[in-house]
C-alpha cells in the first residue's frame, strides 16, 4: 500500500523513453501566442494582464539593474504555475514533485544572483556574512552560520516546492481512496468525504499557485540583495 501511494511520483516511461521531457514541453504548447492585432481575445488579454501585474509587483522594490530579470522570472512563474496546475488533472504527472527538477531550477538561478553580487558589489555581498556591530568573539561563528544559511537557500527553495506538492497529492489520493472504499458500505459518509475531497482539491489549486509565486518571489529577494 505504501509503495502504491508513491508510484504517482515516479517519472513515467513508455517503451524505454522517459516522458518527463514531454511533461516539461507541453505547458508551452498551451500558452496562447501573442499577435500583432490591436484587439485580442479574452485568454490572451488575461495572460498579458497577469504577466504585467506579476512583473510589476515582483520588481517594484528592485532597482533598474534587477529589471533585466523580468522576462526570466515572469516566464518561470507562468511555467511553474502551469506545471503545478496540470499535475492536478487525472492521469497526469507533476514534474515539480521531483526534487531533482526543482533543484535544477533553484541552484543555477540562486548561483547567478550570488555571482552578480560578487561581481558588481563584492564588499556589500561579503558584508551580508557578518552583521554590523557583531562582538569580536562571535565573528568566526557568525561567518560560518551565515555561509551555511547562504548555501542552504537553493536547497530550501527546491525542498519547499517538492514537499508542498507531494504532501498535497498524497492527501488527495488518500481521501479519494477513502471515498471509493466507503461508497458501497456507508454512502452518507462517502458523500461527506467527497465534499472534503472537493475542498482539498480547491486548496491544492491555491497551493499550486502560491508555491510557484513563493519560489519566484524568494529568487527576486535574493536578487534584491545582490543588485
Amino acid at each position: 500500500m505504501i509503495l502504491s501511494l508513491f508510484d504517482q511520483f515516479m517519472s513515467p516511461w513508455h517503451m524505454g523513453v522517459p516522458l518527463l521531457a514531454i511533461s516539461l514541453v507541453l505547458p508551452w504548447v498551451l500558452f496562447p501566442t501573442p499577435t500583432l492585432r490591436w484587439l485580442n481575445n479574452r485568454m490572451l488579454t488575461f495572460q498579458s494582464w497577469f504577466i504585467a501585474r506579476f512583473t510589476h509587483q515582483t520588481f517594484l522594490p528592485l532597482n533598474i539593474d534587477g529589471h533585466k530579470w523580468a522576462l526570466l522570472l515572469a516566464s518561470l512563474m507562468v511555467f511553474l504555475i502551469t506545471l503545478n496546475m496540470l499535475g492536478l488533472l487525472p492521469y497526469t504527472f507533476t514534474p515539480t514533485t521531483q526534487l531533482s527538477l526543482n533543484l535544477g531550477l533553484a541552484v543555477p538561478l540562486w548561483l547567478a544572483t550570488v555571482v552578480i553580487g560578487m561581481r558588481n558589489q563584492p564588499t556589500a555581498a561579503l558584508g551580508h556574512l557578518l552583521p554590523e556591530g557583531t562582538p569580536t568573539p562571535l565573528i568566526p561563528v557568525l561567518i560560518i552560520i551565515e555561509t551555511i544559511s547562504l548555501f542552504i537557500r537553493p536547497v530550501a527553495l527546491g525542498v519547499r516546492l517538492t514537499a508542498n506538492l507531494t504532501a498535497g497529492h498524497l492527501l488527495i489520493q488518500l481521501v479519494s481512496t477513502a471515498v471509493f472504499v466507503l461508497l458501497p458500505m456507508m454512502p452518507t459518509v462517502a458523500m461527506l468525504t467527497a465534499i472534503l475531497l472537493l475542498m482539498l482539491t480547491l486548496l491544492e489549486v491555491a497551493v499550486a499557485m502560491i508555491q510557484a509565486y513563493v519560489f519566484v518571489l524568494l529568487l527576486s529577494l535574493y536578487l534584491q540583495e545582490n543588485v
